[in-house]
């Protein structure tokens, strides 16, 4: 396997889909701050429009192109804007998702397929295009923001947690087909857990009452340092916030366990009876809705992730080791419970 030599972030074009809610809108402050050039992209023209003028008068480099992902020729034109503006690009970040609350049943065929379209083809789509291009510069990093949920299913979001399911098999192959080809190009898969986002309030809700994350919550700027520090470092994987790392290991190690837990207590885990959030955030399922950094329930977000500063100090291969090791003492776990 050819070693692979990523840019400083301060020599980087970094793309963010996604780039004017929650994660993505991390990503791209903190990507400004340490001195990268990001070609910022969403549906939400007016955001970006805002996000632009607020960090490009600060002196930050910034282009933007709003586009919906679930259109492959939209997601070309990322990469054209990118050329025209900075040169190209050394890493490109695939983070726009989408998602419902409700059983399979409730939710409607359509609005399954819509979360495939942005969640799974929308990473395809942005994939196939980085790579084409990174091939072309000798290099460089695709990072795909996946979840905690392509480890294991929730109730309440079976179409979300199918999509990152998909989107876990996605990074994987892509990794192999460019490893296999020597193309030099980092492919890394980020797990964030319950993250405080305005992803509550954004997605189709069937449920009786309003949608939350379930606890312990995270601020999105871990999932960026996990991002930013990707760009930089190539890495295989990377789980940001160690209670999400600690709910999957322990789905590994005692499926039948979690199943119960989470038919008991999952749902009741899931919402938030008196606080919808902002009305003008909800259902952005097939237009944008209002944008924002956090949401606006009334929750605790931890700041920082003792666990995601282990995997970013450990070597490729421990940090691969130490997730691998989990998993497998996991699965013996899980044989020697049966």
């Amino acid at each position: 396997m050819m070693a692979i030599k990523l840019k400083s972030l301060r020599e980087q074009v970094i793309v963010v889909t996604g780039a004017t809610s929650g994660n993505g809108l991390a990503i791209v402050e903190a990507a400004i701050r340490q001195g990268a050039a990001v070609v910022a992209v969403a549906r939400n023209a007016e955001a970006l429009e805002e996000l632009h003028a607020r960090l490009a008068g600060v002196g930050g480099r910034i282009a933007i192109c709003a586009a919906d992902v679930s259109d492959p020729a939209a997601v070309e034109d990322v990469a054209t804007v990118a050329s025209e503006k900075f040169g190209g690009f050394d890493s490109w970040v695939n983070n726009a998702g989408i998602g419902t609350y409700g059983t399979l049943e409730q939710v409607p065929l359509a609005d399954h397929r819509r979360v495939f379209d942005v969640n799974y083809f929308g990473v395809l789509h942005g994939s196939l295009v980085a790579a084409r291009h990174l091939r072309g510069r000798g290099g460089g990093a695709i990072i795909n923001v996946g979840s905690i949920l392509g480890d294991r299913s929730i109730v309440q979001q079976g179409p979300y947690s199918a999509t990152k399911h998909a989107v876990q098999a996605l990074t994987d192959t892509l990794r192999m087909e460019l490893e296999r080809e020597k193309a030099g190009i980092s492919v890394t898969l980020i797990k964030p857990g319950p993250i405080d986002t305005p992803f509550p309030e954004h997605a189709r809700n069937f449920m009786d009452e309003p949608p939350r994350l379930p606890p312990p919550l995270y601020t999105p700027e871990v999932v960026a340092d996990a991002v930013l520090f990707a760009c930089a470092n190539p890495r295989r994987t990377l789980y940001a916030g160690g209670g999400g790392l600690l709910s999957s290991m322990l789905a590994q190690a005692a499926p039948r366990l979690t199943d119960a837990i989470m038919e008991l207590a999952g749902t009741q885990a899931q919402q938030k009876p008196g606080d919808p959030g902002v009305a003008a955030r909800r259902d952005n399922l097939y237009e944008p809705r209002e944008d924002a950094l956090r949401g606006s329930q009334d929750v605790h977000a931890r700041q920082s992730s003792i666990a995601l500063q282990l995997q970013k100090a450990a070597s490729p291969l421990l940090t691969a080791a130490i997730v691998g090791g989990g998993a497998l003492a996991a699965i013996l776990l899980r044989k020697g419970t049966r």
